[in-house]
């Protein structure tokens, strides 16, 4: 077998932008939420999971909208399932991976999985296979596949429609003439209905098996795929980004598909292709940030502007997808300034208005990782969003109100101006009640605020004596 640990990510020469190096050969010339609230001296006015269903996706193929909407495994619970398979003696990829880089990968996931799955009533809804594949088992027949130049065995890439992928049903070696007949349908030589359904039929394969999608991956399929990432066609683009989302979630194929060029096109698919196309390309890009070396590029490629005018424009499947896909790309800095320049705040306070969505809480912790630098905040409070999460406080779920405090506490720790403005909103009292029956991470932060709001009254009563003790002596 081929293998793929040599694979690097291109480093960009001097001058070079970090997008031009991951391209490779492939480049291309609230609603206003204020609310009006009583004062502080009238503390009274305060307001007293379905099955998951295939999706085209992270390895599902498309159902209708309400197989769409009924999904909500989280893809970073069973990225976990699949570490600690992996981490198992029985498991072929346990061979290559030392202890010390299964705890790393796991710290990644479990940071990621807090705000997204530990303390949500909702989960990062990007996967419709994975709980099945982290069941599944993933035994390898013991045959090192063929080079994707060697003749593939004559064979009907029609029975793949009907054919059981089943471990048992297919072992490798029956798979394998089918997955090099496909890329030999994906040359460049081919014509493009035979590239589509080749794309086509790669996206079905790799939708089923960890150990199918690590046969196509060292088989020559990634760098054919990408670029009918480009593809004018709108069916051969999304089947090419969905395979490729697919592929992804094998970790191994990640770092191949980066070095193949395919960041920048998928970039491009994100503005350009079809809402399923938009989402699964989100969802791609999500999937390769998981090399933390990634981020920065994806972000200097443009993908961040597109992920906004999803959130603004895109379906719920669609701003989900985005929202997950910016929170983990806003862990680096300069991503966060690109955020905020492509508008992400207004959007992400309309979102928290939309209750009962799955989005609320989703974009309440993106919008408290914008309030982390000084240019977020200030958008923040233009937009109205310290209303909007005083308002979740008083009127939503648990969940909602422990998410919605965290947010405002990013934006009021280092500001004097935005505890000023909390209190006037009527903060006080919801904060109180919440600090008293909330959960125990609610509880925490609610009382941590509150001691800064306290801080915060308590100085402008000494600065106020001080004045007049001033103009007496005057």
């Amino acid at each position: 077998m081929v293998s793929l640990a040599g694979s690097q990510i291109p480093s960009p020469s001097p001058g070079q932008s970090p997008c031009a190096a991951a391209g490779g050969t492939h480049r291309r010339p609230g609603r206003s939420m204020r609310t009006i609230r009583s004062a502080l001296q009238q503390p009274d006015s305060a307001p007293g999971s379905p099955a998951a269903a295939p999706r085209d996706g992270f390895g599902g193929d498309a159902g209708d909208d309400s197989d769409i909407e009924n999904l909500t495994d989280s893809v970073i619970d069973f990225h976990l399932s699949e570490l600690a398979a992996t981490a198992g003696p029985a498991h072929p990829a346990a061979v290559a991976k030392s202890s010390s880089a299964i705890n790393a990968a796991a710290t990644e996931l479990l940071d990621l999985s807090r705000d997204f799955s530990d303390y949500s009533s909702f989960n990062s809804d990007i996967s419709g296979e994975l709980e099945r594949l982290a069941m599944a088992a993933a035994a390898w027949a013991g045959a090192a596949p063929r080079s994707a130049d060697a003749p593939a065995a004559a064979v009907d890439l029609n029975d793949l429609e009907s054919m059981d992928l089943s471990p048992d049903a297919a072992p490798l070696e029956r798979v394998e003439p089918f997955v090099l007949a496909c890329v030999q349908g994906l040359g460049p030589d081919a014509a493009p209905d035979a590239r589509r359904a080749a794309a086509a039929r790669i996206r079905l394969l790799a939708k089923h098996r960890s150990d199918i999608r690590e046969l196509i991956g060292v088989s020559g399929a990634i760098p054919a795929l990408v670029p009918l990432l480009r593809s004018t066609d709108p069916v051969a683009q999304e089947n090419a980004v969905t395979a490729l989302l697919n592929l992804s979630l094998e970790e191994r194929n990640r770092s191949a598909i980066t070095a193949a060029g395919a960041i920048k096109p998928l970039v491009y698919a994100l503005r350009t292709g079809t809402a399923a196309a938009k989402q699964n390309a989100a969802c791609a890009l999500l999937s390769l940030s998981c090399i933390e070396e990634n981020r920065a590029t994806i972000g200097a490629c443009g993908a961040i502007p597109p992920l906004v005018a999803l959130l603004s424009a895109g379906s719920t499947r669609g701003k989900k997808d985005a929202l997950t896909t910016l929170y983990r790309l806003c862990s680096a800095r300069r991503n966060k300034e690109r955020a905020v320049s492509a508008g992400a705040i207004v959007p992400l306070v309309h979102l928290i208005g939309e209750r009962g969505s799955g989005t609320c809480e989703k974009a309440m912790v993106v919008l408290g990782s914008l309030a982390g630098i000084a240019e977020g905040r200030e958008a923040v409070v233009e937009a109205g969003g310290i209303s909007a999460l005083v308002e979740a406080i008083e009127d939503g779920p648990a969940k909602e109100k422990e998410f919605a405090v965290v947010a405002l506490l990013q934006l009021c720790s280092d500001s004097p101006h935005n505890r000023a403005l909390l209190v006037r909103e009527g903060a006080i009292p919801p904060l109180v009640a919440l600090s008293q029956s909330g959960s125990a991470r609610a509880k925490h932060k609610a009382e941590t605020l509150l001691g800064y709001l306290r801080e915060q009254r308590h100085g402008v009563g000494c600065r106020a004596g001080s004045v007049a003790a001033t103009s007496l002596a005057r």
